[in-house]
């Protein structure tokens, strides 16, 4: 018996190279090896988290139907970045491409280091909250027990988040 079917929310990032196009082709890789996307927000170029000192970032949430773990997602997503060039210098660095999972359901898993769902600074995060809120902003966030978009509403970074598709 197969795994039933969890909404998972994935945040795709990318400030080097062609971001556009790598984000692009994240999205393909994805939809062919961890479900069926059935939300996608605009693109958002946003000023770099943690380390300010590179690139812009374009940022987008997708929401995807999956009968994977929540575990193999993960390795999945790994799986893509390092096929498309991700290298893993620095904490908060420039890369080609970030996959980050955001909520899986409404599942609380915390394994130490490796998964934390749902991210463990995604309320703190303008760079996640704008996307995310775009297409799930009546998600409720399953630790907070709040909506997205009250999250969003309620949030104190100011960094500059732009729609630009």
């Amino acid at each position: 018996m197969g795994l039933e079917y969890k909404m998972v929310y994935l945040l795709l990032g990318s400030n080097l190279g062609e971001r556009k196009e790598l984000i692009e082709e994240a999205i393909s890789k994805i939809e062919s090896r961890i479900g069926s996307i059935v939300s996608k927000s605009a693109l958002y170029e946003t000023a770099a988290w943690g380390n300010e000192d590179q690139p812009p970032f374009l940022n987008v949430a997708i929401g995807v139907q999956t009968n994977k773990t929540a575990d193999l997602v993960l390795d999945l997503a790994l799986e893509i970045e390092q096929e498309l060039g991700r290298v893993r210098l620095m904490k908060w660095g420039a890369r080609l491409i970030d996959i980050d999972v955001i909520l899986y359901g409404q599942e609380i898993i915390n394994d130490g280091e490796r998964l934390q769902i749902p991210h463990p600074r995604m309320q703190d995060r303008r760079f996640v909250l704008e996307p995310l809120a775009e297409i799930a902003g009546e998600v409720e966030h399953p630790v907070f027990k709040q909506r997205i978009s009250m999250l969003l509403s309620l949030l104190k970074d100011n960094l500059t988040v732009y729609k630009i598709l």
